[in-house]
């Protein structure tokens, strides 16, 4: 018979992370030292282990990495679904302790599938495509203080700064193309998902790196990862309107941009963006519907390569 799994609960923090092992609660600081001494501890167990923790904003990556690298299974969950699960539960004190032990509740209880260990490639990637949404979100600030600098001296500033960002966001455009362009799977699938009209270079890399998930889904996992799959709000005879909820911002917004090319310049999609508004729906829900259409049919195109795109 083989072993039952044993699922550990680590709520992580800047400087430390708390962890919930069968009955003991551990602490150690969020440090290679720290990763090194909770391994050996997970070593000890009778049982394969399985570790379920929470996004927290980046501080989870590097306990994360080093757990993949002893191949242990983990699983990186939304907060507000750990959240909500807690409420569920009745648990509605909130410490390092009481995440842990709510986060080991929850993998022995819902028994959340393991994450696909990421590449190197995939990793750098992630990297460098964040590092490019940060660069960009400064000269779109920088640009929008040109109009208030009336003095030369703050607008010879403001231009020297504008000339280095740019000058570091090309750099870092080399840097993702050539790391792309050298690894087969990355590069066949950027190219495979620019097949689509009003798909373009800057969504491709986006979801290859912040979405690497995209094509072993179902579409409406691919919708609700983004964050544009309507969910209802019914109740009896009522009938609520839907909304969209949660998913990963930095993703949908670059997919706002590409639905907005899409609804003009992709026939399928902008015949459908137009019956929505003959329908007499407002702008913006017609665009979100074809956000949500866009990213199936990207999910579709990637999951099964003899699917071909109707002329």
């Amino acid at each position: 018979m083989p072993t039952a799994t044993v699922y550990v609960g680590v709520d992580i923090a800047k400087a430390t992370f708390a962890v919930c092992l069968l009955t003991k609660d551990l602490t150690y600081p969020n440090t290679p030292a720290g990763h090194a001494e909770f391994w050996a501890a997970l070593q000890q167990l009778a049982g394969p282990p399985h570790v379920v923790c929470e996004a927290t904003g980046g501080y989870e990556r590097p306990l994360v990495l080093a757990l993949h690298a002893q191949k242990v299974a983990v699983s990186v969950l939304n907060p507000r679904q750990v959240r909500d699960y807690a409420r569920a539960r009745g648990q509605l004190s909130k410490t390092d302790r009481v995440d842990a032990a709510i986060l080991a509740d929850y993998g022995l209880t819902l028994q959340p599938k393991a994450d696909a260990v990421p590449t190197a490639s995939q990793l750098e990637l992630a990297a460098l495509v964040r590092a490019r949404q940060d660069l960009v979100e400064l000269l779109g600030t920088e640009h929008g203080r040109a109009e208030h600098l009336a003095l030369p001296l703050l607008r010879r500033q403001q231009a020297a700064r504008l000339q280095l960002l740019e000058k570091q966001l090309a750099l870092l455009d080399r840097q993702i193309d050539a790391l792309i362009a050298a690894d087969a799977v990355l590069d066949a699938k950027s190219t495979r998902v620019q097949t689509v009209a009003g798909v373009g270079r800057v969504l491709a890399l986006t979801l290859l790196a912040l979405m690497p998930e995209l094509g072993t889904v179902t579409g409406g996992q691919a919708a609700a990862l983004v964050g544009v799959a309507p969910f209802a709000r019914d109740s009896g005879e009522y009938k609520g309107q839907r909304h969209i909820s949660g998913g990963r911002a930095a993703v949908r917004r670059v997919l706002y941009m590409a639905a907005l090319s899409a609804s003009q310049h992709n026939r399928i999609l902008r015949d459908y963006y137009t019956a929505l508004l003959a329908r007499g729906k407002p702008t913006k829900l017609a665009l979100t519907a074809v956000m949500r259409k866009l990213i199936v049919l990207l999910n579709r195109l990637l999951a099964d390569s003899t699917f071909i795109l109707a002329e």
